[in-house]
Parts: structure tokens; C-alpha cells; sequence
């Protein structure tokens, strides 16, 4: 029972930091300080150790010797790398889904789909930030499209792949010009899929992709040399207690991939 419980305290700080870290509620390059995330979460050193381990292996964070732990820096190049490194991964995970997937699998995406639609990208009670509903659904409907995929190995980096996008995501900071449909992005894709349409399916969804990297490098989100622009305000990470964050930031993209 107690090596039960313990796993699941790791679990939970796992999930906890992993959320923070994608939402940006931690900004890229932040210093993890092991005893206030033990206070934050209510687990003991040992639970956080681990879980950030873990996410070391996933690329969210980074272990230095000797200095302990930071999230994972941000950079343009990292955002032109992961984006056509993903752009690739989803490319295989869409051909294998479109060749596997069965009515059931077409269900989920209608279904993902609706749900996604029916909910506002905006956070209701502070505009300055994306639904935290919205970025949820989002996720859940991109996995949805490639859920018949046959291969847990491509499923897996996919997901890696994703929670890295995510972050940048999270940054965005949109230019006025830039007018998005991104329920018709995601209608298209959906059609295109539904339909086994694998060529235009993987050609829209690679231009989904694309477009979000090119507004978030000329909304510049990143700087070219690696520093990131301070990210939008969040809220606070579950269970923490008051992290202060200085200044208020520029106001959340309509960004989406």
C-alpha cells in the first residue's frame, strides 16, 4: 500500500509539473526549486525528483550538474526543428489511421470535432488568455485524428512532439493582420480525413502546422538567438501556493496547430 500510494504522489507531481510547464506556467529557461515545488504539490523530494526526471526524458526539462533543474529553453530554430520533425511524425501517424481506422474511429473525430467548435477559444472571465477548455479539446482532437494509427512507437513521439508545439502555443502573442479561421483548418483537415483523402489530408495538415510557425516567428514569440519573450499571464499551477509573475504580458493568440 505504501509503494502504492507513493507511485501514485509521482504520478500526480508528474502530471502537475507537466501541465505547468506546457501551459507555460513556468517560462522556458525558468530554475525549478525542488523545495518549493514539494510545498506547491504536497509530495515529498523523492516524488518530485522523479517526475522531473521523467520529463527530462520527454525534453521539457533539462537537468544541469550540480544546479538542478530548468524547463527547456525555447529558441526560433527549436520552433522551425520540432515543427517539421512533427509535421513528419503526424504525416506517418495520419497514413496509418486513414489505411486502420474503422466507423468508430470516424465517430470520435465528428464527435472531437463538435466538441472543439462548441467551445470558445478565450477564456471567459480573462480575454487575455486561451481557454484552458479550448486547449484541452484542441488536444483531444488532434489525437482523435490519428487515433486509429497502428503504431504505439509513432503515437508516442507524436505526443512528445505535441506537448513541445504546446508551449510555443502558449507564447503566442498574434499581430493584428493576422485574421485565422481555425475552425476551418480543423473542418478541412477532418473532411479530408473522413473522406480517406490521405495526399490532402497530410497537405493540410502539414499547412496548419506551417502557418502557426511562421505567426509565431513574426509575432516574435522567440528572439533568433533563443530568448524568450515573457509569456502571457497563467494561472497559478494546481495546488501551488502564490507564485508572483511580474509584469502584465501581451494580450493571447487565436494561434492554433
Amino acid at each position: 500500500m505504501i509503494k502504492e500510494t507513493s507511485g501514485n504522489l509521482t504520478v500526480g507531481a508528474y502530471r502537475n509539473l507537466r501541465s505547468a510547464i506546457i501551459s507555460c506556467r513556468f517560462r522556458p529557461g525558468e530554475k525549478l526549486v525542488i523545495s518549493d515545488l514539494c510545498k506547491a504539490l504536497g509530495v515529498s523530494l523523492g516524488a518530485v525528483r522523479e517526475a522531473l526526471s521523467r520529463l527530462a526524458t520527454e525534453g521539457l526539462v533539462t537537468a544541469e550538474p550540480q544546479k538542478g533543474f530548468r524547463v527547456a529553453p525555447i529558441s526560433e530554430a527549436e520552433l522551425q526543428d520540432l515543427t517539421q520533425a512533427r509535421a513528419l511524425i503526424e504525416e506517418s501517424c495520419l497514413d496509418r489511421a486513414i489505411g486502420a481506422g474503422d466507423v468508430k474511429w470516424e465517430a470520435g473525430i465528428v464527435s472531437a470535432l463538435h466538441e472543439l467548435s462548441r467551445i470558445p477559444l478565450r477564456d471567459a472571465a480573462d480575454p487575455e488568455r486561451i481557454n484552458d477548455a479550448w486547449t484541452q479539446a484542441h488536444a483531444r482532437f488532434h489525437a482523435a485524428l490519428v487515433a486509429a494509427c497502428d503504431s504505439p512507437w509513432l503515437l508516442r513521439l507524436r505526443e512528445i512532439l505535441y506537448a513541445q508545439s504546446e508551449r510555443y502555443r502558449q507564447l503566442s502573442v498574434p499581430l493584428d493582420q493576422h485574421h485565422r479561421d481555425v475552425d476551418a483548418e480543423h473542418r478541412a483537415i477532418a473532411d479530408a480525413v473522413l473522406a480517406r483523402e490521405a495526399p490532402r489530408a497530410k497537405g493540410l495538415s502539414k499547412d496548419h502546422m506551417l502557418k502557426t510557425m511562421r505567426i509565431l516567428i513574426e509575432a516574435k514569440v522567440v528572439e533568433p538567438a533563443g530568448a524568450a519573450v515573457a509569456p502571457r499571464k497563467a494561472a497559478p499551477m494546481p495546488q501551488a501556493r502564490g507564485r508572483a509573475r511580474a509584469g502584465k504580458p501581451p494580450r493571447a493568440a487565436a494561434v492554433d496547430a
